[in-house]
């Protein structure tokens, strides 16, 4: 096995037996997703797909759903976080519209509009989507893996886009988790008592009136970027890409991933654990080793992209560095 090959070698290695600590296991787990003990880390890119969410409307954050569209904005002029550190990290930016209510911006390098609809229904009171507009999304996400492979990306960061995901996300961690919806619910980018209230409502009313079919009970509590994510995700697994996962929404995307495709979590690593209540026991319910807790709660892909440097590392531990009987001569 690659996991057992990656340990000999780093064992071998000219240092003391596990002296870089969580550094190895990161090393093992990437060369486990890569399938050789000399992974690549590049040419990488993060995609951040974007969505609009119709809970908004009932009040569960501080922020109006016009911040999607401010966020791609500057997201696209290169002042976003995500777009200063993927530049920062050599990383190609895309982002991806799955489903907001922005307009449509120019055509450039690193944008594509391919939104589904604009924003999904209040999943508070009626379900979020279809299954074929759940299915459309999904296909989106299965597009961008493709054209990322095709392009020779060996490493894929995943991001998004969303005001009110957070909704959604506890929405479906809850459900595939089978955890208390209560457990899931968190501030998300900033509440009030009052507003985490109806938080806790809305989600408790999308649970309550879930479809017993699995998939129609997803595309009712999903956004479509979390969709686009999920179907990003899968496809990315089985064309043999490394998935680098972000915050708690990306994993609720992931827990999506891996209800409709088992295998979808082959090549996932979780750059971290962030703030979000429900992020913890969601990679537990993965079996995902977070990397960084440096109580991050972004989103848009930067706990991914901090990852990076440490994953440069890992691959030249692998690749570079000598073993103790070649320093030796023996």
């Amino acid at each position: 096995m690659i996991a057992d090959a990656a340990q000999q070698r780093l064992d071998s290695l000219a240092k003391p037996l596990g002296s870089l600590g969580r550094l190895e296991r990161l090393a093992r787990r990437l060369a486990e997703t890569q399938g050789t003990i000399a992974p690549e880390t590049r040419p990488r890119r993060l995609v951040v797909f974007a969505g609009d969410h119709g809970v908004v409307a009932e009040g569960v954050g501080l922020w109006p759903a016009e911040v999607t569209a401010a966020m791609m904005r500057l997201m696209l002029d290169g002042r976003s976080t995500c777009a200063a550190l993927a530049r920062a990290s050599g990383t190609d930016f895309l982002l991806i519209d799955a489903g907001s209510r922005a307009p449509s911006f120019p055509p450039q390098p690193g944008y594509q509009d391919w939104r589904i609809a604009r924003g999904t229904a209040n999943l508070a009171r009626e379900p979020a989507m279809t299954v074929a507009d759940f299915d459309a999304a999904w296909s989106l996400g299965t597009r961008a893996a493709e054209e990322a492979a095709a392009d020779g990306i060996r490493l894929l960061a995943i991001g998004e886009m969303g005001i009110g995901n957070t909704t959604a996300a506890a929405c479906l961690a809850a459900l595939l988790t089978g955890a208390a919806p209560a457990t899931m619910v968190g501030p998300g980018a900033g509440a009030t008592p009052e507003s985490l209230a109806r938080k806790h409502a809305a989600v408790a009313a999308a649970l309550a009136r879930a479809e017993p079919d699995p998939r129609r009970a997803i595309a009712g509590l999903a956004g479509y970027e979390i969709a686009a994510m999920a179907g990003c995700i899968a496809a990315a697994s089985r064309l043999g890409l490394t998935i680098v996962l972000d915050g708690f929404i990306t994993a609720a995307a992931a827990l999506v991933a891996r209800a409709l495709q088992p295998d979808a979590l082959r090549t996932a690593i979780a750059a971290h654990c962030g703030e979000e209540p429900g992020h913890a026991p969601v990679l537990a319910a993965l079996g995902l080793e977070p990397f960084l807790d440096w109580q991050l709660r972004l989103g848009e892909g930067s706990g991914a992209l901090l990852l990076l440097p440490l994953l440069d590392a890992a691959a030249a531990l692998l690749r570079d560095v000598a073993t103790l009987a070649e320093a030796t001569g023996e």
